[in-house]
């Protein structure tokens, strides 16, 4: 696998994280009470927990992606 190849892929996964990133997030906000709702039957967490597990959750994930996906981007972009 050619380096070029290799920070195109890296690209194509930081963009196609990061909007997946933005949907989540967009979704946790409006939808919460509904989300929040459902969750708490399903596992039998109380609002406060969910809350705390939402945010968590997004922010693992955000970490991931830049640890994973732009980081080795901007690296590869930067030795080209």
């Amino acid at each position: 696998m050619s380096v070029e190849t290799l920070q195109q892929f890296l690209g194509w996964c930081t963009a196609i994280n990061v909007a997946l990133l933005v949907v989540v997030a967009l979704m946790v906000g409006p939808m919460r009470g509904a989300i929040q709702g459902i969750h708490a039957r399903m596992f039998g967490l109380s609002e406060d927990d969910l809350k705390r597990a939402y945010f968590q959750y997004v922010a693992q994930y955000k970490i991931a992606v830049i640890t994973f996906n732009l980081v080795p981007y901007l690296a590869l972009v930067m030795m080209a």
